[in-house]
């Protein structure tokens, strides 16, 4: 169990993400008035946000899994394949619609016969920079996470491993795919490689926003509201919880940190270390597109981002905000709606099913 950073944060603005959104790119408003670029201040507070959120780069590095273009051909494929779902009507993409900013804009997914779980589908962009994956941290990495709602009875419902293997030898065109994607693999259609593939495809789902133009050095990619509201977000103590490239995604924190929440009917990651200190943590969402991800929190509870944006400055730091400081933070989210190569998210031409291919199962 990753506790230290944890038991590092003794606040933050924990505003946990799970409404899809049309414009791939970040637009101010057109009145919107420009910081004055050359301002000592500005320059100063520019440095602070580097050394608070980082650079970010177009891709999520692994010391454990190689990023290959032949990966990511392989992996793009497998995240559009609704054949992974025992009823072939669900992929990767169906909760996680990469059109949608990763999301699907429901408080939880719909999965095999409709059923729902307990918890909002996070969005997928950006979530290869996070330490941990599900809301709960029992994934260590986007390569095993891929892999767990495949079998999962309530999402794709394959039967188990075995079963998603023979789908996919038995689809000639994955056979060249696999062997491409890894050469050294004597069987290279593995479980094990579709989560590397898809993770490799995840890995550059990396979504620049102005907030790094201006980490950048370009001071007047932000209206001088979106500059108050980072001013405000750091004068909170937002970064207590989300900090680093992603804002957020590195550690786990209370829901209730300094009053008891009232939606606190799932216990957090106790479910998977059943430790009752876990009681009611949840991993911090990164707040990279968070405009656009909505509903908020685990179960999709909240579908306003500035109700979320009070309740978290209540309910985690202790605080209330003015109208004036929710509004800036508003402003300074919407800075980080981030840029989408439309190009790579496009979905591919998928290999054609071999006379073996097993019907879709709807029971």
């Amino acid at each position: 169990m990753n506790r230290v950073l944890t038991l590092a944060a003794s606040a933050g603005l924990l505003v946990l993400a799970g409404c899809p959104g049309e414009s791939s790119t970040t637009s101010p408003s057109p009145d919107a008035k420009k910081s004055p670029a050359g301002d000592p201040a500005l320059q100063e507070l520019v440095s602070r946000a580097r050394s608070t959120f980082g650079v970010l780069k177009p891709e999520a590095e692994s010391n454990v899994h190689e990023v290959t273009d032949e990966k990511v051909t392989l992996g793009r494929m497998l995240y559009f394949d609704t054949r992974l779902s025992k009823g072939q009507a669900i992929s990767c993409n169906t909760c996680h619609d990469l059109t949608k900013f990763g999301v699907d804009g429901e408080k939880t997914s719909p999965g095999h016969r409709d059923q729902r779980g307990d918890r909002n589908s996070p969005t997928v962009y950006n979530a290869a920079l996070h330490t941990s994956q599900f809301w709960d941290g029992r994934a260590k990495d986007v390569e095993e996470q891929a892999t767990m709602p495949i079998t999962n009875p309530v999402e794709m419902a394959m039967a188990d491993d075995a079963a998603c293997v023979d789908v996919l030898k038995s689809i000639p065109g994955y056979e060249p795919l696999f062997k491409a994607a890894f050469p050294d693999d004597d069987e290279p259609i593995t479980m094990a490689n579709v989560g590397k593939a898809i993770g490799a495809f995840e890995r550059r789902l990396i979504t620049p926003s102005r907030l790094d133009d201006f980490i950048g050095g370009k001071t007047d990619a932000l209206t001088a509201q979106e500059v108050r509201g980072l001013k405000t977000y750091l004068e909170v103590n937002c970064q207590m919880c989300h900090m680093g490239p992603a804002l957020g995604g590195n550690m786990f924190q209370k829901l209730g940190l300094v009053k008891p929440h009232p939606n606190d009917g799932d216990i957090g990651r106790a479910k998977v270390t059943g430790q009752d200190a876990d009681k009611f943590f949840f991993k911090v969402p990164s707040l990279r597109n968070i405009t656009k991800t909505g509903p908020y929190y685990h179960d999709g509870s909240i579908d306003s981002l500035e109700e979320a944006i009070k309740d978290m400055a209540e309910y985690q730091l202790g605080k209330t905000l003015s109208d004036e400081q929710v509004a800036d933070l508003m402003a300074f989210m919407g800075a980080l709606e981030g840029r989408i190569d439309q190009a790579y998210i496009a979905k591919p031409e998928l290999p054609e099913n071999g006379p073996n291919t097993p019907a879709p199962d709807p029971n």
